[in-house]
């Protein structure tokens, strides 16, 4: 024990001027002196270790990145989920950021501002989305990005102060309230508690314990193609290489392309002297305001020579009416078709809470991309509605198959002549994209609607499905559903005992 004493004290004498002997620590400007240093070979040892870096992190000022983005102008920075990042300057959703650590490490560019949050903060955390509101949460978990058991945190809306849990089970999403406990922790069951939701995710991570699903992977977010495009709508055609046509119609044709070699993109073009630019531009203008998981989401524009482009989101199956031409029942079960149903009218709920009108809903204005995502699209005919009335001009050439009977006779389009529509949509679903009204011609069709025909039910068609086509043809537009109650019929299907269903057909 002794012997350990004055080694540690030798030790301390050689590292520190204080512990050494007074006497002989005096010294002359002049006199050099034999010292003896005696040396710890541990401490040596760990002096000469890689030791971490100096955190230079500054609370408030380093983020965290939540997810991997790679960069897809020279402008933006790329990085990976964890990497810290320092802004330096701040621009609504994409920040001028310096790399702090990992593969942009002190690099500068452009990052989306919501892919980061500030480090040891509750923030941080993938899967927390305080401000996010129900019915945002059920588009951003109904992406195509999520796969099922995809999950987010939010605050409730219907109480202050709570919590919700929202989880994608099935292409549908569940909410669950999480409450809090007086001593500061967390519950989904009153069976058990958490003392943190770091804690509770970790546990239905691992268990489903009364969840519908087990937690996957937090809700994922999407942007635009880059920075540049954020609010500059306008991009390059150089940046454009378009690689095989997907389609062609009156006016312009539909090309499959990539963008700045990264990214895969739809184009639609403007067949020069078809129609005026600027009633094509429209169905860009109108995408610009419209966001929705259902609806085909506009990437850029180019306007500045013909012919014009617009650009949009790529959908690797093309429009519906040719996806379900080709399965023609091979693969496609009746719980997929009904679900596919069920996505278009969560993209129309959307139309008909921001009052505007598609007037061409149809399965071929419908595209479909991996795992039978479907999103509403060709807005070329969408208009705000004006006193819930549009009327079109006189002359104007309608898809009569498809039109409900107040808009054929009176030119007046509603968002319950959507509906109308919707229910033709049904019936090319299961029919997979039969032509509505087989033998009949346009001609027969308008004379006999007004009379009370209706398409009888397909063969092999529940009659829960019937009867909401049905619905969808009510004489008078006020006595059909809303696509808000579409989509939740359409849901509560799944909800059914399937074979009943089946079984009760007419």
């Amino acid at each position: 024990m002794e012997d350990f004493r004055e080694r540690f004290i030798m030790c301390c004498q050689s590292t520190f001027p204080c512990f050494r002997d007074p006497a002989n620590n005096t010294s002359s400007g002049t006199e050099k002196r034999d010292i003896k240093v005696i040396v710890n070979e541990g401490a040596a040892k760990r002096a000469n270790m890689t030791l971490p870096p100096t955190p230079v992190e500054k609370p408030g000022y380093v983020y965290v990145a939540l997810y991997d983005y790679t960069a897809r102008t020279e402008h933006d920075l790329s990085f990976n989920a964890g990497d810290k990042l320092e802004p330096l300057r701040k621009e609504e959703d994409w920040w001028y950021a310096r790399g702090i650590t990992g593969i942009s490490a002190n690099k500068e560019g452009y990052i989306p501002a919501n892919y980061v949050a500030p480090i040891e903060s509750l923030d941080a955390e993938p899967w927390y989305f305080p401000e996010t509101k129900r019915l945002e949460a059920e588009k951003m978990l109904t992406s195509q990005k999520n796969k099922n058991g995809a999950f987010l945190i939010r605050n409730c809306e219907s109480q202050q102060g709570e919590l919700s849990l929202s989880v994608l089970d099935n292409g549908k999403v569940k909410h669950y309230k999480i409450r809090k406990l007086e001593n500061g922790g967390y519950f989904v069951s009153k069976t058990r508690s958490f003392f943190t939701l770091r804690d509770l995710v970790e546990h239905y991570s691992r268990n489903e314990d009364g969840l519908c699903v087990c937690l996957a992977e937090p809700c994922k977010k999407t942007h635009g193609l880059s920075y540049n495009t954020v609010d500059h709508w306008e991009i390059s055609r150089s940046s454009l290489k378009l690689l095989k046509k997907l389609g062609a119609g009156q006016f312009g044709e539909v090309f499959e392309g990539i963008w700045n070699d990264r990214t895969a993109v739809a184009v639609k073009t403007l067949k020069t002297g078809t129609m005026d630019p600027k009633d094509f531009l429209r169905e860009a203008q109108i995408m610009k305001k419209l966001r929705h998981a259902r609806l085909i989401q506009l990437y850029a524009v180019c306007t500045t020579e013909e012919p014009i482009y617009i650009i949009t989101e790529l959908m690797s199956h093309g429009s519906l009416q040719e996806y379900l031409q080709k399965d023609k029942g091979a693969s496609l079960q009746m719980s997929d078709q009904i679900e596919m149903g069920a996505q278009v009218t969560s993209g129309m709920a959307y139309l008909e809470l921001q009052n505007y009108i598609h007037r061409d809903l149809a399965a071929r204005n419908v595209l479909v991309g991996d795992n039978n995502v479907c999103k509403v699209a060709d807005f070329g005919l969408a208009r705000m509605e004006n006193e819930n009335v549009y009327e079109a001009k006189e002359g104007t050439k309608f898809p009569v198959k498809w039109t409900a009977p107040e808009a054929i006779h009176e030119n007046k389009f509603t968002i319950k002549s959507d509906v109308w529509s919707f229910g033709i949509l049904l019936y090319e679903i299961v029919m997979f994209g039969q032509m509505p009204y087989p033998n009949m011609t346009n001609f027969q069709v308008v004379q006999q609607l007004p009379k009370g025909y209706r398409m009888p039910c397909p063969l092999n068609c529940p009659k829960y499905l019937y009867d909401i086509m049905s619905e969808c043809w009510k004489d008078s537009p006020a006595d059909r559903p809303t696509f808000e109650t579409l989509q939740w019929k359409l849901e509560d299907f799944f909800d059914m005992d399937l074979k009943q269903s089946f079984d009760e057909q007419v």
